[in-house]
């Protein structure tokens, strides 16, 4: 057992990205593509974090071209490079799984000046 507790410290990141549920947020991302590598950015909502220690995703949410995009990111994972908060979010709910029913205007979170 002390040797998964060893394994799960060393493979935690040392600074983890401070963001909450409600906060638009950009991920940039390391995808490889034949030998090539780039970094690519996906902007949206936080509507879900789960977990904790090396297991812990958060989802992210945004709506391109009418259609409703959700990816899920372990955020001690080597390919997420960096998270940045470009707006916070004022919400009263720990997942915001509700707004998948929602449009336009309605789809949105109000901010936290």
């Amino acid at each position: 057992m002390d040797a998964l507790k060893l394994i799960n410290q060393s493979s935690i990141k040392a600074e983890k990205p401070q963001f909450n549920v409600g906060d638009t947020v950009r991920v940039d991302v390391e995808i490889k593509e034949g030998e090539r590598t780039r970094i690519q950015a996906f902007e949206g909502t936080v509507i879900a974090k789960r977990h904790g220690g090396v297991a812990e995703t958060f989802t992210v949410r945004r709506i391109a071209y009418g259609v409703g995009i959700e990816r899920v990111f372990p955020i001690n994972s080597p390919f997420v490079k960096k998270v940045t908060v470009v707006r916070k979010g004022k919400v009263r709910r720990a997942k915001l799984y509700y707004l998948r029913g929602r449009t336009g205007k309605a789809a949105k979170v109000k901010s936290d000046i």
